[in-house]
């Protein structure tokens, strides 16, 4: 890990622009103004209270109308990061912004993230970024659909782009602990089904390392190192909380949200030997458990 740690901190400071500023841009936007970068990005709604306690410049994107004055905005931008789903009329930021970005005299980079779903159902088999993508919901179909739009606008131009298919996220502020003590916490039995997840400091990580290491048209898959049933990590957080864990709820029988039960219907287990082989990257957080330990500490010790 030390050695992308290098040559990151070697590279000069940057401006990063993340269209969608939400749990996963905003955090690393937090970590890159660390160092001193500039860094910026979109919300749908501005939420003023939350632009004040993060010092980040909010610009408001709909993603049905072009973003006032973009190009003033997206002048000095290196570094993007893409994070807003693509709809019918396929990603809203190249819809609008394409010409934009494309015209951009900084920009070296840009980070798109996707989704597993790409890959469609592959019955609990692990699969590598290699594999042709065979989406089976329009969500991944959509995505797919955009990964690609994404490269090729930027084939042949000096500026890098990286698709990163993130696995389910978690961190401060959105875990199993918190919604255990708010008694949200839901465990939804279907047997034999698994999911990797990633902490979102770890996804920051990894998306500083691919900007130290950029490669034109890569994917990475974005995940920890255990795959395993959502009520495993439950009753995991209920024993550090010494709660009780919530009684399985029969997956036939659960009341899901569309977008839970596409992401219900498929089971992949996801290989991560990429982002270390290649980005050299170690995982601060390789499974929920160390993740979990970690929030917990860090909530004890700011309580």
């Amino acid at each position: 890990m030390l050695g992308w740690m290098n040559e990151f901190n070697s590279l000069p400071k940057g401006s990063l622009f993340c269209f969608g500023l939400g749990f996963t841009c905003a955090r690393l936007a937090r970590r890159l103004r660390e160092r001193s970068w500039t860094v910026a990005g979109t919300r749908r709604h501005i939420d003023r209270s939350v632009q004040d306690a993060d010092s980040i410049p909010v610009h408001a994107f709909t993603g049905l109308a072009p973003m006032e004055r973009a190009a003033q905005l997206l002048a000095d931008v290196t570094h993007i990061v893409a994070s807003i789903p693509p709809g019918e009329y396929g990603d809203p930021i190249l819809r609008f912004h394409e010409a934009d970005l494309r015209a951009l005299p900084n920009l070296k980079w840009v980070g798109y993230l996707s989704t597993p779903a790409v890959y469609g159902d592959r019955q609990g088999a692990t699969v590598h970024e290699d594999e042709q993508p065979n989406p089976g919901s329009v969500r991944g179909k959509r995505r797919l659909a955009a990964e690609r739009a994404w490269v090729s606008a930027f084939d042949g131009t000096g500026v890098s782009v990286q698709v990163f298919r993130l696995s389910g996220i978690y961190g401060p502020g959105r875990n199993a602990l918190e919604q255990l003590r708010a008694g949200t916490a839901r465990i939804i039995d279907k047997p034999g089904q698994v999911f990797n997840r990633i902490h979102v400091d770890d996804i920051g990580t990894i998306l500083m390392a691919s900007m130290a290491r950029p490669a034109h048209g890569r994917s990475y898959n974005v995940a920890d190192d255990e795959a395993c049933a959502s009520g495993d990590v439950i009753r995991y957080a209920a024993e550090l909380l010494s709660m009780e864990p919530p009684v399985p709820i029969p997956y036939d029988s659960a009341e899901l949200s569309p977008m839970a039960r596409s992401f219900y219907a498929e089971c992949k287990r996801l290989d991560t030997s990429r982002i270390k082989t290649e980005l050299g990257v170690e995982l601060a957080y390789p499974t929920y458990r160390e993740g979990l330990r970690r929030i917990l500490d860090d909530m004890e010790a700011a309580a």
